[in-house]
């Protein structure tokens, strides 16, 4: 039998699809597998590369194969369903894996730590509590509504919202007021789990080695720069600081034909999660640019003369992720005398 040179694993939550290649790229087999047989072929194999999509489960069953010797490949979903040929099934899937990870110029994803992963879970889970807080609210304003109570917007005013009620004099029933309350203890309470997680990612930031070099950024605080070490396995998937800009979707979007160039807005592709988070340093840093603005200089301010607020604040988000790119490459702290000539 032909040695295997590189294996596609359509991944699943209990069923592997599995495809191995020879040194000359012909598919020499086929099987599937559970999970737990999966880990058992794949520690009985001899060193190949084994590819997978970087989805749910990828990065465990990475960490998997490195130790058991293996090189991993995690490729991007969509870079592989090109190569899917035909009607869609799992062991086409798993061909079209493995095709796409011999191609030269394919980009891959490095895997990332666990610790990593478990920063991401706290996101996840912060963000979670954020949204049910913000439907919590909405539920208060929309039950007051339906007994012609208009409730203002805003945390200061939920916070203090019986003080405000007895201020307007308005009778509704008792039976009603209990449910505000049950459910304004709800809002508390997310609050209260909210705080919990923004402890946990400041700690976890302040014992991660780049958590303070990040942070040495103006304009990059503990979400930021916990998010990059989360997000951004290693800084070396990227060629330079421009192409991580673009993964942020914080570069213009390009329709040329012709010969002729086109931009249009940013174009909003990549984790949409840490590219808020760079947008909001960045709004946070031109609302007091002779503060922490500053370091930016001439730069910064012809910026805001000559483009709108939101346009110069994209901007600033652009080079916020140049800057944190060269902090994770370098793992040298933010200096302001390393700037760029002609951005001072």
């Amino acid at each position: 039998m032909n040695p295997i040179k590189i294996i596609g694993i359509d991944l699943g939550k209990s069923s592997f699809h599995v495809i191995g290649r020879d040194k000359h790229d012909v598919p020499i087999f086929k099987k599937k597998f559970s999970r737990a047989q999966l880990i058992e072929y794949l520690s009985n194999l001899p060193a190949c590369i084994v590819a997978f999509e970087a989805c749910g489960g990828a990065h465990w069953l990475g960490r998997k194969c490195q130790a058991m010797g293996h090189q991993v490949k995690l490729i991007p979903p969509q870079y592989v369903k090109p190569f899917v040929k035909g009607n869609k099934n799992d062991f086409i899937d798993a061909e079209a894996i493995s095709e796409a990870a011999t191609r030269p110029n394919m980009r891959f994803v490095s895997v990332k730590s666990e610790e990593a992963q478990v920063i991401s879970a706290i996101h996840r889970i912060r963000q979670g509590y954020i949204k049910e807080r913000s439907v919590c609210m909405n539920r208060i304003g929309s039950l007051l509504l339906e007994f012609g109570i208009s409730l203002p917007r805003g945390h200061c005013k939920m916070r203090g919202v019986f003080s405000w009620l007895a201020m307007q004099k308005c009778p509704f029933p008792p039976k009603l007021m209990q449910e505000i309350v049950g459910q304004h203890d709800y809002y508390l309470h997310l609050n209260i789990q909210i705080k919990e997680q923004d402890k946990k990612l400041i700690q976890l930031v302040e014992q991660h080695p780049l958590g303070t070099l990040l942070k040495s950024i103006p304009g990059v605080g503990d979400m930021t720069a916990s998010l990059c070490i989360a997000n951004i396995s290693s800084a070396s998937d990227f060629k330079n600081g421009r192409n991580m800009a673009a993964w942020l979707g914080l570069v213009p979007r390009q329709h040329s034909t012709g010969g002729k160039p086109t931009l249009l807005g940013i174009s909003k592709r990549g984790n949409k999660a840490l590219r808020t988070l760079f947008i909001h340093g960045a709004r946070a840093v031109m609302s007091k640019p002779e503060q922490v603005g500053k370091v930016y200089g001439n730069w910064l301010v012809r910026l805001r003369q000559t483009k709108s607020f939101n346009v110069a604040t994209v901007a600033l988000a652009n080079k916020l992720a140049r800057i944190a790119w060269a902090v994770m490459t370098t793992k040298q702290p933010f200096n302001e005398k390393s700037l760029h000539p002609n951005l001072q």
